[in-house]
């Protein structure tokens, strides 16, 4: 029996925390997030910089120890979970097996000392996968293959190569271990817009073939919509609004969300979009204002906004919004 017979999802995130110690004081980082991820979908997350999407998707995976909260993983074929944050360090080099990362700048995140070959190799040698030279020789080939680079290239370094070639390197990399869940961290935004598009494509083609759950964090709500089966939107370490991506661009509810879809330009010169600009000043994460985060922004603000904070409700169908005027809305 799957997890979509059960109706269990593939991975739940509980009250996920992380704060960070500064010598201003706790910085929030993310701040009591929960959502939930099901087999074979890409959630979308996107947010300003320093809301903490890329803290959120490191925590996912452990290469953040959260503060609190939970991330629970469940096993497609028994439906038992397993807390990702409680595991042991053994039981997590196994489960590194089945969660990946591609990490967003592809000309720091490789090591310039190795050759493609040897930076591909290297997930394999860590994990002990093979001990016939031949037989990982295949693999690295297939790999290769699979992410479109020649095999000609296999004795070239980083710096040999460009942004799109070096991105796919780091897909590889990550796919070496036939992972099951995988963290993309803007893993197009230091490209240009035509090899963006190759390797979106690219991911597309991977998760349509092997059945990927992606976790894709990006500040481009463009881009976000291309590869997205729902949408997160963040502000501040919380999760502001979750829908459906057709949703969410038809019928955003949050502010916040409305202000970030005004922004994205119409290439029609017959169409007029009224643009929100949004006026105010980011607050601190290190001290976090009481009620809602985004009042100091809102142009809706109510006297509710400044005492109470608002929690992730659903709104309408599958459509989670954390906003006080929202709520009386679907009502």
């Amino acid at each position: 029996m799957t997890s979509e017979d059960n109706n269990i999802p593939y991975m739940r995130v509980d009250n996920l925390k992380k704060f960070f110690h500064t010598k201003r004081g706790m910085l929030h980082a993310v701040d009591d997030v929960s959502f939930a991820i099901r087999k074979g979908e890409t959630l979308g997350l996107v947010g300003e910089s320093g809301c903490g999407k890329s803290t959120l998707g490191r925590c996912l995976i452990r290469l953040l120890d959260a503060t609190s909260g939970r991330v629970i993983l469940y096993d497609e074929k028994t439906g038992e979970g397993v807390d990702v944050t409680k595991v042991s360090k053994s039981a997590m080099k196994q489960l590194r097996r089945k969660v990946q990362i591609v990490f967003q700048d592809p000309y720091s995140c490789l090591n310039p000392r190795l050759s493609v070959w040897e930076l591909i190799a290297e997930p394999l040698i860590v994990n002990g996968v093979f001990s016939d030279k031949n037989a990982m020789k295949r693999r690295i080939h297939e790999l290769m293959s699979i992410v479109g680079l020649a095999e000609r290239l296999e004795n070239a370094y980083p710096h040999e190569l460009d942004g799109g070639r070096r991105q796919r390197i780091g897909i590889a990399r990550s796919l070496a271990l036939n992972p099951e869940f995988i963290v993309l961290d803007e893993p197009v935004s230091a490209l240009d817009v035509c090899i963006q598009a190759q390797i979106l494509n690219l991911l597309n083609e991977l998760q349509r073939e092997f059945h990927y759950t992606y976790v894709f964090i990006s500040h481009n709500l463009s881009v976000v919509k291309h590869v997205s089966d729902r949408i997160a939107v963040m502000y501040l370490g919380k999760i502001v609004e979750l829908s459906d991506y057709r949703e969410l661009f038809v019928k955003p509810m949050h502010p916040y969300t409305q202000a970030l879809l005004s922004a994205i330009p119409v290439a029609r010169l017959d169409v007029k979009k009224e643009r929100i600009i949004l006026e105010g000043d980011v607050p601190s994460p290190i001290e976090p204002p009481d009620g809602c985060r985004f009042m100091g922004r809102c142009r809706h603000c109510m006297e509710i906004c400044k005492k109470e904070t608002p929690e992730l409700k659903e709104v309408f169908p599958n459509h989670f919004t954390a906003c006080h005027l929202a709520e009386l809305r679907g009502r």
